[in-house]
């Protein structure tokens, strides 16, 4: 059986020829020949490389940090000041700069570890000293704004061989467990005791807000604070 394009076409006609039609439709498409793949590859490359080229010649035209005093290569900022403080009744002068928090200083500069640093946010009340006899959050207080001003830690108000009536009251009423919240709490309970020589639980409970502990020792925190007043109540003070 013959195909269509074999039948007799009026007028002598031809045949089409698909290999003609073929290459005409070629001759329409882009020369994609290996010489030319190579040239545009070439010349993009070029381009790239340009770009490149151009890029570091901005960055170099950039203005370069200039190097601090201590040599260290593009710090930039005010570098160290003096800082004086009265710290549990001695004067400290150290170099700091200014953003140093006084958390930091206490800890870092002087070994004062007692003021832990756990939340570094003033939410957990663990870096809690005493500013002027007011409990505060040393983890958002400048040091260069503590200057002038009498600062008081945990290790200002007793010691290991000597605790103070407020750490005794936590030791006899159980009032720590991993012990990372009780230098807080001991600052904080004793500044509250000074202003309140006559606590309740519930001023405790709105006196203290601003502590945390993290094994929930409430109990014996309120304890210890009540003990500690019926203990002070001749001296007037708790330290």
């Amino acid at each position: 059986m013959s195909s269509h394009d074999d039948k007799p076409r009026p007028n002598g006609e031809e045949k089409p020829n698909r290999s003609h039609a073929k290459d005409a439709q070629d001759k329409n498409l882009p020369d994609l020949s290996r010489r030319r793949f190579i040239k545009g590859a070439g010349i993009a490359g070029m381009a790239a490389s340009a770009g490149a080229l151009l890029a570091d010649r901005v960055v170099e035209a950039l203005p370069r940090p200039q190097t601090g005093a201590a040599g260290a290569a593009g710090v930039l900022g005010p570098g160290e000041v003096p800082v004086t403080l009265r710290i549990n009744g001695k004067t400290q002068t150290l170099n700091l700069e200014p953003r140093v928090m006084l958390l930091d200083a206490l800890r870092n500069h002087l070994d004062l570890t007692g003021a832990k640093k756990v939340c570094d946010r003033a939410t957990c009340g663990a870096c809690t000293v005493h500013i002027d006899g007011r409990a505060v959050y040393s983890c958002t207080t400048l040091a260069i704004d503590a200057q002038g001003r009498e600062i008081t830690t945990i290790e200002g108000i007793g010691s290991a061989e000597h605790l103070s009536p407020m750490s005794q009251a936590f030791w006899n009423n159980d009032a720590q467990q991993c012990g990372f919240c009780t230098p807080g709490f001991v600052m904080a309970c004793t500044a509250y005791l000074n202003h309140e020589p006559h606590p309740t639980r519930e001023g405790l409970e709105k006196s203290l807000g601003g502590n945390i502990c993290r094994c929930g020792t409430y109990m014996g925190i309120k304890d210890a604070v009540l003990e500690a007043a019926n203990a002070t109540k001749s001296k007037g003070a708790v330290a």
